[in-house]
């Protein structure tokens, strides 16, 4: 627990408000990426790191598109559509296709990775493994799925669902802790369910009871009533996570309740403090103070600012210099866009509002690049992207 101890002071010093600004701003616009493109609900942009500059986007309501990365494009391929197998409703849209990753090695083994809400059963997320067609590499074959996980959901929000592969080539997923308010069954704080954690598994092997494996140094292997797969723990809503793809390093953006939104970097078998905490602030009558076994966020911002957040990623693209080495992400109530600017030792220089659409943002995405794009469900669905302001 030395790690986490370290983790937690540093976090205490770097955490600054949102208001702050140090450093110079970047120069940046967000401009539309694809004006002739329309897609419901873009919940995940990703691409395949095959060389075919392709972008995938998979739609909450089930289906997967791809295309090549070119401004003109209008008319998307249709990748994957499981529309029938997912739930989704409108008014319930915390629930869907949530998480799509490729895997690392998709150009020799075209596996990818779904989150969604089954249709099979009331408020139930299935984790599968799709392959792509074995005739045509522009289509994914629907019959193909393989099942890994199926975790009830006690109510319809507060799922999660982002999928994402860490440099070490295990899949990281985020889960919510259930929903409803308060974490009514403390998920947060209970290694014994999945629900309020991140989670850490091998899907290139399989075990005797999962078509999975459990690393052998996930931090809480062997320890009694405790998950296997559970990584992180202490969360109430991720919406999104990410790993650098420079550094490795993970982060997750974590919905807050009452007041609070927060950032975090993750760090194996770290406590995160929902329900006792709301990012650096003790949380409820029962909630705790400041504590060297849990983590305090790197940095929050009120709920004057924002009410919902959507986590990005580092930028690491070319486009926008001004850019390179920040964290991207935005506020969906606020439709609020920053870049949280830090040093390579994580002391927070400045974090960056840029100018958007006040439009409710509700992903970030890469491409091969590493240039960064951010979505909003409204206009039928339109993905924007960063460009140095003129």
């Amino acid at each position: 627990m030395k790690l986490v101890k370290v983790l937690a002071a540093i976090a205490a010093t770097l955490l600054v408000s949102s208001t702050t600004v140090l450093a110079e701003a970047p120069k940046v616009e967000i401009v539309q990426a694809f004006p002739e493109l329309r897609i419901a609900r873009p919940i995940v942009v990703t691409h395949a790191n095959d060389g075919s500059n392709r972008l995938f986007v998979a739609s909450q309501i089930g289906k997967i598109y791809c295309f090549e990365n070119k401004a003109d494009v209008s008319e998307p391929n249709l990748y994957l559509d499981i529309e029938e197998s997912v739930r989704y409703i409108d008014k319930e849209n915390e629930e869907g296709l949530l998480g799509f990753a490729i895997h690392p090695d998709y150009k020799k083994n075209g596996q990818f990775f779904l989150f969604y809400t089954t249709t099979d059963e009331p408020h139930v997320s299935v984790i599968s493994r799709f392959n792509v067609s074995s005739t045509d590499p522009s289509k994914a074959d629907p019959d193909s799925e393989v099942e890994l996980m199926r975790i009830p959901q006690p109510f319809w929000n507060h799922n999660g669902g982002t999928l994402a592969f860490g440099h070490d080539g295990y899949l990281y997923i985020a889960l919510g802790d259930g929903g409803k308010a308060n974490d009514p069954f403390k998920n947060g704080q209970n290694l014994a369910t999945l629900n309020g954690s991140i989670l850490r598994i091998d899907v290139d092997k399989k075990s005797k009871d999962h078509n999975y494996a459990i690393p052998a140094d996930n931090p809480f292997v062997g320890l009694k009533e405790a998950r296997p797969e559970i990584y992180a723990y202490g969360f109430r809503n991720v919406w999104r996570l990410s790993f650098d793809r420079k550094t490795g390093a993970l982060y997750a953006a974590d919905v807050g309740q009452n007041i609070w939104e927060e950032i975090n970097i993750v760090v194996k078998g770290g406590n995160y403090g929902w329900n006792l905490r709301e990012a650096k602030h003790k949380f409820g009558d029962n909630g705790s103070e400041a504590s060297d076994k849990l983590i305090d966020p790197i940095f929050e911002y009120h709920h004057d600012v924002g009410k919902s957040i959507t986590g990005g990623h580092v930028y690491r693209g070319s486009a926008v210099p001004s850019l390179k080495g920040m964290y991207m992400y935005a506020d969906y109530v606020s439709g609020k866009v920053w870049a949280l600017e830090h040093t390579p030792s994580g002391k927070i220089l400045g974090n960056h509002e840029i100018k958007s659409m006040n439009l409710p943002i509700i992903t970030f995405g890469e491409d091969e690049q590493g240039e960064v794009y951010l979505t909003t469900q409204l206009g039928g669905g339109i993905i924007y992207k960063f460009a140095t302001a003129k």
